[in-house]
């Protein structure tokens, strides 16, 4: 049980990094640290105290197996995860290369 509040007090970190700050790098690692958290609560969802992987337990018959669903949706979570950040990452380029800041209330300000 402690682990799904450590899943949730990281998540929250990245949740405080999301809406306190006000530098866009700051809250990209914000929202990097909070799929970092959902990915660990998925992993720790299908995990069993002494259990066998699938693969192991093939041609046998094992009662404590690890569950490997939550395991093939976080391999498909982290790539989309990759995607989302490239694209946020050049989205944050290109309003450097307009603005020359990064802190949002000075970009707030620009608008003409």
């Amino acid at each position: 049980m402690s682990l799904y509040l450590l899943c949730l007090l990281l998540f929250c970190v990245g949740f405080y990094g999301i809406l306190r700050k006000r530098n866009l790098v700051k809250m990209i690692i914000g929202l990097g640290i909070m799929e970092y958290s959902m990915n660990l609560f998925f992993v720790l969802l299908g995990y069993r105290m002494q259990g066998r992987s699938p693969i192991e337990a093939m041609d046998q018959n094992v009662l404590n197996m690890v569950d490997p669903l939550p395991q093939a949706l976080v391999l498909t979570s982290i790539i989309i995860g990759l995607g989302v950040t490239a694209l946020v990452i050049s989205i944050a380029i290109r309003i450097y290369d307009k603005y020359g800041t990064f802190d949002i209330t000075k970009i707030n300000k620009l608008r003409g």
